[in-house]
């Protein structure tokens, strides 16, 4: 059973930054794309950003690229969504998610993924 264990959010003052880092449990399936959604209080969950694990291709909301950054470690099966200049929006629940499974979809949707972490909460005062 895959696991996906995040870590790195909490507690940062506007304009400050954090690095999101999620580590995929599972050492026997193949990875294919792994993302970042959010969700804050009140709102939908929202796309953040993917890569993907074989290419490294990299998708973003248009709105958050110029401030975040997804990587990947490969020999980790970690990755990783570096967040600079962060504002009081950005609050949010961020969840790491995960596809294993060989199939089309649309990076930016929650249906493209088969597994979700718990979720790190990241809060940015004034």
């Amino acid at each position: 059973q895959e696991q996906l264990v995040e870590s790195g959010g909490g507690l940062v003052q506007s304009g400050g930054s954090l690095k999101l880092s999620c580590e995929a449990s599972d050492r026997t399936h193949s990875i294919y794309l792994m993302g970042w959604f959010r969700q804050a209080p009140g709102k939908e969950r929202e796309f953040v950003s993917a890569i993907s694990w074989t290419t490294g291709e990299v998708f973003y909301a248009a709105a958050l690229k110029p401030r975040f950054t997804i990587s990947r470690d490969n020999t980790k099966n970690t990755a990783f969504l570096q967040m600079n200049n962060l504002k009081p929006e950005d609050t949010a629940i961020y969840y790491c998610a995960l596809r294993n499974t060989l199939r089309k979809s649309v990076a930016t949707s929650p249906s493209a993924y088969d597994h979700w972490g718990q979720g790190t909460p990241v809060t940015v005062s004034l």
